[in-house]
């Protein structure tokens, strides 16, 4: 009987102590908290680089296709050539440099 009438005295201090700890608990974990925040600040960083990245090949494909239009560049058309279907003229050494 002593303990119910100490919880009946001290239910405040009880309700304090259980509404800190289920704020810190959510703070820390949970669908919002602080581990969810860098989780996420992590998954942004790595689309951030991965959209850099999409854009330069995409400049890098525009500035191709801005040689092909319109009045070819034949330097660059004789880049392709030699380098995608391995052409080259007579009395030619062709050499294949790995990158």
């Amino acid at each position: 009987m002593k303990v119910f009438e100490i919880l009946k005295n001290k239910k405040i201090l009880f309700l304090q102590i259980f509404l800190t700890l289920y704020i810190g608990i959510n703070l820390i974990g949970g669908e919002r908290g602080l581990i969810s925040y860098f989780e996420k600040k992590n998954y942004e960083n790595k689309l951030s680089s991965k959209n850099s990245m999409l854009k330069k090949k995409l400049r890098l494909t525009e500035q191709k296709n801005k040689l092909l239009s319109g009045i070819p560049n034949l330097d660059y058309l004789d880049y392709l050539y030699r380098s995608k279907l391995k052409f080259g003229k007579k009395n030619e050494v062709l050499i294949k440099l790995n990158k």
